[in-house]
């Protein structure tokens, strides 16, 4: 486990997973905390991996809510300590990481790693072929090589528009009686330079 090769939006998200526990009075900082807070994130990718996959990412953190309002709560001023479960997880990500040649641990390897692991969150998740293939959506062909790689990932979808589904949809002013100016655009940008 290495949490220096976290990248920085994992890393938010494990702040924020102690952060919770703290606050819910926890005494161990569990996978379901970690889990919630990747899922919750804004901009964040497990949300979008998850949805890929036809889930719904929003009732998988109601189901995860549940779940850590049922976790015993101590009193006190201690701060929660990593659980033998989460530094597993942690563990199997960064083997995931390792497995597909990235110098960082993202969201999408602690989802795989959940998938193909034996955790009892195992259940709520899609199966591992599902994340596998929403994951290879997201992020393409793309390897995790700074700890920034959300930014990159569907750039298209993030900064653009599609012209074409526009105008299926009818959302565009079709162009009439201009074949002749469109074919000198043609021209144009079709020549080679």
């Amino acid at each position: 486990m290495r949490l220096d090769r976290l990248t920085s939006k994992t890393r938010e998200g494990l702040v924020a997973a102690e952060q919770k526990a703290a606050a819910a009075g926890n005494a161990e900082l569990q996978p379901e905390h970690f889990l919630f807070t990747l899922l919750t994130q804004p901009e964040g990718v497990a949300a979008a991996i998850v949805q890929k996959t036809g889930a719904d990412p929003k009732a998988l953190a109601g189901q995860l809510e549940q779940r850590l309002a049922a976790m015993p709560k101590v009193k006190g001023g201690a701060e929660p300590t990593i659980s033998r479960r989460l530094r597993a997880l942690l563990t199997d990500a960064w083997s995931e990481t390792e497995r597909m040649k990235d110098e960082y641990t993202s969201a999408e390897h602690v989802l795989l790693a959940l998938a193909k692991g034996k955790d009892e969150l195992k259940k709520l998740l899609p199966d591992e072929a599902a994340i596998a293939s929403a994951m290879q959506q997201v992020r393409g062909s793309q390897r995790i090589t700074d700890p920034e790689p959300e930014g990159k990932y569907q750039a298209l979808e993030k900064y653009t528009r599609d012209l074409t589904a526009d105008a299926r949809d009818g959302k565009i002013d079709p162009v009439i009686g201009r074949d002749e100016e469109i074919r000198r655009v043609m021209q144009v940008l079709s020549r080679r330079t």
